[in-house]
């Protein structure tokens, strides 16, 4: 019976409304569309789902909490393993995480588990009646955590869990890292949902410093040596756009998305109330595929510029989630694919008029496995746009590395670090985008993680 149910829909705001406001996507389940939802779940002896999720949730145990109508007991079996469900149950990709593995979606479609964590993050929050951690013994040992993004948060949350004297320094004047700056409103809304769970995490205990660049304001060492951190946890991700290095690319109205987007996340562009200077133009075209060209894309647009997407493979490379091509498509995006930028052209007082492109195919795949886009000879043509927008992938920020003697870094400039994110430098930690580059909020939270439980047993070694 459980698996002739069809996935119940998760209701949206219409796309030609929404294309104009900042107001969030998707609305999620209701009471009765959740229970329902939750009565799809075959509860496996060994659950693939489980297994899939980067911070191993105990997913069917919180779906039969759901199925039962027990919401708080949903929202405890969670907490136990995540410390921000409300914004994983809305950014994380789970198509090709815990609903990839599921078993109805051989033959059919999977259990919608992010929806329903979603649903459980909204109900508690909602009813104020988030779980309590329980409250550790306080061994009075300070740990250090270097940016409130999801790896920090992840991170911190385990230590105080564990009894630990954790502050977390952030660098810019809000918390959250890309959770504040880079995902628009319109997918994650910062005020209901990033402050609450970032509040949910000080309620542990953990001391949040605004306003501090660690290797400007302090270093590592200075931690360690004189404020009395035994260890120290970097998450400060990869903040550092990428760009193609072709002619005309100082041109006005060449932007990275990491900027467009921190101007208009971060510093309130979209608010009208706000006087943030932010420049879609009339005509923009995003470089890219992955979820940032997507966010940036569907932002432009929301702030008036007919946008096209620029990519250099077909549509079935896109690296970006399915759910946010198809909301962008929804939205009325332009999507030009096997389409190469070589050349911004500019007009006579230095500002974008047009992109020079180069048409694609795809010859033999790399060594990833994806087939390689080659450009097509004498194919050249110009595409109008008065903005261009850059969202080919960002790198670690090399400041913390030049700063801390013995921290090494890989010639992509990402720390390095073992499986349980001991770097080079003994007592200091490192996770997430810091270590990886660019990835997702979830991988940034399971390495988090796994640091805070090697963090614990390297301070409890030493003991």
């Amino acid at each position: 019976m459980a698996n002739r149910i069809p996935r119940v829909p998760v209701r949206e705001q219409d796309p030609k409304v929404r294309a104009t406001n900042f107001e969030e996507v998707c609305y999620g389940y209701n009471v009765e569309e959740a229970m329902l939802e939750a009565t799809r779940c075959l509860h496996c002896k060994n659950p693939r789902c489980v297994g899939a999720c980067p911070v191993g949730i105990k997913i069917p145990e919180f779906i039969e909490k759901v199925k039962d109508g027990d919401f708080a007991a949903a929202a405890a079996v969670i907490a136990e393993d995540s410390s921000l469900p409300a914004i994983c149950g809305r950014v994380c990709p789970q198509e090709t995480q815990c609903e990839g593995r599921c078993v109805l979606g051989v033959k059919g479609e999977s259990v919608a588990i992010g929806k329903l964590e979603r649903f459980v993050a909204d109900w508690s929050r909602e009813q104020g009646k988030a779980p309590a951690a329980p409250a550790a013994e306080k061994s009075g040992r300070k740990v250090a955590i270097i940016g409130s993004g999801p790896s920090g948060l992840a991170c911190a949350a385990d230590l105080a869990k564990l009894g630990y004297d954790v502050t977390i320094f952030e660098a810019l004047h809000r918390p959250g890292g890309v959770l504040e700056y880079g995902i628009p409103e319109f997918r994650l809304p910062k005020d209901k949902v990033v402050a609450a769970e970032i509040e949910a995490v000080k309620a542990l205990g953990v001391k949040i410093e605004l306003d501090v660049i660690i290797g400007r304001t302090v270093t590592i060492d200075s931690l360690m040596d004189k404020e009395g951190f035994e260890a120290v946890f970097v998450g400060s991700g990869a903040g550092l756009p990428r760009f193609m290095n072709i002619p005309g690319e100082n041109a006005n109205g060449v932007f990275s998305a990491n900027e467009f987007l921190t101007r208009n996340n971060l510093m309130k562009a979209f608010r009208d109330d706000y006087l943030t200077p932010i420049h879609a133009g009339k005509k923009a075209i995003v470089v890219g595929g992955g979820n940032v060209a997507m966010d940036a894309a569907r932002t432009a647009l929301r702030l008036g510029a007919e946008t096209t997407i620029v990519y250099r493979r077909t549509e079935v490379e896109l690296p970006a989630r399915k759910e946010e091509v198809h909301h962008a498509h929804e939205e009325g995006v332009e999507f030009r694919m096997l389409t190469n930028p070589v050349e911004i052209l500019e007009d006579d007082k230095g500002w974008v008029r047009a992109v020079k492109c180069i048409r694609m195919e795809l010859g033999e795949p790399d060594a990833s496995g994806r087939r390689s886009p080659v450009p097509v000879e004498g194919s050249e043509f110009e595409i109008e746009a008065d903005t261009v927008i850059m969202a080919l992938g960002t790198s670690p920020n090399p400041l913390i590395a030049k700063t801390t003697e013995g921290l090494e870094m890989t010639r992509r400039g990402c720390l390095v670090a073992d499986e349980n994110g001991a770097t080079t430098r003994e007592g200091v930690f490192a996770g997430g985008d810091a270590v990886t580059g660019a990835a997702t909020v979830i991988l940034a939270m399971g390495a988090g993680r796994k640091a805070a439980a090697a963090i614990h047993a390297y301070l409890a070694a030493k003991a």
